[in-house]
C-alpha cells in the first residue's frame, strides 16, 4: 500500500523514515562522473548551491539546496505512485541593501516512474529537478534555477578548481563514532552569472558560488542537536571550509574543515581538535525566537610550513544581515539560519566571502 499520511507527516516535520545501523560507510574511493549523481541506497542525500551576487552596486548571497531522502517503507513496492523517495527543495535570496531575506520550499515524491514523478534526481551525474526548480551539470558548468513568489534566478556557474574531497579523500567524519560520517565534496570557487528577478525588476547578476554534495545513512550523534559550518570562498582564491557538530549545552561534540590555497591539489585538512567556534555576538529572531550567532570568532590550528610547529589561524565570521533564517516546517520540518557572511583575518580586513549555516536552534535537529 501507499506511505502512509503519517509517514509523510514524519518527513515533512524533519522525522527519520529510516533506521541507520550502527557500522562505519563502506569506504569505496569517489569515481566521477558516477559519484556527482543520486545514490538512492544510502538514506540522505543534498545537492547545495550558495553564492554571492553582485548586481551593479547592488549585493547579493542566494542559495539552491535539493535534499533526497529515502524512505524504506515503500521501497518493495510495486506501484508507480509509491513515494519511494522524498525531494526537498529550498531557495533563497538575500537582499543585502534591503536587509531582507527572500525563501521558497518545495516537496514531492520520486517513486523512479517519469511519468507520474514531480521531482527526480539521476544516478550517472548531477540533474535534480523539482518541478521547475534544477540542478544540472554541462561539462563544466552548472545550471542552477528557482523561482519563488517574490524571486527566481537563472545562474550559470563555471568550474574554476578541482574538486575538494573533504576529510579523507571524500570521507567525512561527522562524530566519534565510525559510521556518523558522510560522503563529501565540494566545488569552491565558481563563477557565476545570469540573471535574479526581485519583484518585477530583473537584474544581470555575477558573483562566486560553492557546491556541497553530501551523502550518508548516519550522520549525527544523539547528543548533538545541530552544527554550525561555513563555506568561504578567499579572495586570493583559496577555499575554507569549517564545521562543528554542537551539543545542546552548546560545546563542541565534533569538528572538522579544509583549507586549499589557490592553484593547490590537495587541500589541508583539519580534525576535531583543529577547529574552535567561539559566539561573539547573538540575535534573537522574532519570528521563531531563537538566538542565534551572527558573529563568530574562529581559530584553526594549523602546521607551520617547514617548521613542524603549530599556529592558530584566527578569523572573523560575520553575516551581512543578522536576519537570514529559513522555517521550512512545510517542507524538512527544520526552522534554521543559512545566510551570506564574511571572513575577517585577525587584523579585521576582509579575506573572504561564503555562507554561514547553523541549525538546531530553534529546536534539536533530527537526521
Amino acid at each position: 500500500m501507499p506511505v502512509s499520511r503519517r509517514q509523510l507527516l514524519a518527513a515533512g516535520m524533519g522525522l527519520p523514515l529510516w533506521t541507520a545501523t550502527a557500522q562505519a560507510l563502506p569506504r569505496l574511493p569517489l569515481q566521477f562522473p558516477r559519484d556527482l549523481g543520486s545514490h538512492p541506497d544510502f538514506a540522505i542525500e543534498w545537492w547545495y548551491i550558495t553564492g554571492q551576487l553582485q548586481a551593479a552596486q547592488r549585493q547579493f548571497g542566494f542559495q539552491l539546496t535539493f535534499f533526497r531522502s529515502r524512505v524504506p517503507a515503500t521501497q518493495g513496492m510495486r506501484s508507480a505512485f509509491a513515494a519511494r523517495h522524498l525531494i526537498f527543495a529550498h531557495a533563497a535570496v538575500t537582499d543585502v541593501a534591503d536587509k531582507r531575506l527572500l525563501h521558497d520550499q518545495r516537496i514531492a515524491r520520486m517513486s523512479g516512474d517519469t511519468k507520474v514523478d514531480l521531482a527526480s534526481a539521476s544516478e550517472a551525474d548531477t540533474d535534480v529537478q523539482l518541478g521547475d526548480w534544477s540542478l544540472r551539470r554541462h561539462g563544466k558548468r552548472y545550471q542552477a534555477n528557482a523561482s519563488g513568489a517574490d524571486f527566481s534566478f537563472q545562474l550559470g556557474l563555471q568550474e574554476t578548481q578541482p574538486l575538494l574531497l573533504q576529510g579523507d579523500q571524500g570521507w567525512s567524519r561527522k562524530g566519534p563514532e565510525a559510521h556518523q560520517a558522510s560522503f563529501y565534496y565540494s566545488l569552491p570557487q565558481l563563477q557565476a552569472s545570469g540573471q535574479l528577478r526581485l519583484g518585477g525588476q530583473s537584474l544581470p547578476v555575477q558573483g562566486q558560488a560553492w557546491l556541497d554534495h553530501e551523502w550518508s545513512n548516519s550522520l549525527m550523534h544523539p547528543q548533538a542537536v545541530g552544527w554550525d559550518w561555513i563555506g568561504m570562498n578567499l579572495l586570493d582564491g583559496s577555499a575554507l571550509t569549517a564545521f562543528r557538530l554542537r551539543t545542546q549545552e552548546g560545546g563542541t561534540l565534533w569538528a572538522g574543515g579544509s583549507l586549499r590555497a589557490a592553484g593547490a591539489s590537495s587541500a589541508e585538512i583539519f580534525d576535531a581538535t583543529d577547529v574552535i567556534f567561539t559566539p561573539e555576538r547573538i540575535w534573537k529572531s522574532p519570528a521563531s525566537g531563537a538566538s542565534y550567532p551572527v558573529q563568530w570568532s574562529l581559530q584553526i590550528r594549523r602546521a607551520q610550513a617547514n617548521t613542524g610547529s603549530e599556529v592558530f589561524a584566527r578569523y572573523t565570521v560575520k553575516a551581512v544581515i543578522d536576519n537570514q533564517e529559513l522555517d521550512s516546517r512545510q517542507s524538512t520540518g527544520a526552522i534554521y539560519w543559512e545566510g551570506l557572511s564574511e571572513l575577517l583575518d585577525s587584523l579585521g580586513e576582509l579575506v573572504g566571502r561564503g555562507y554561514l549555516e547553523m541549525t538546531g536552534y530553534a529546536s534539536p535537529l533530527r537526521l
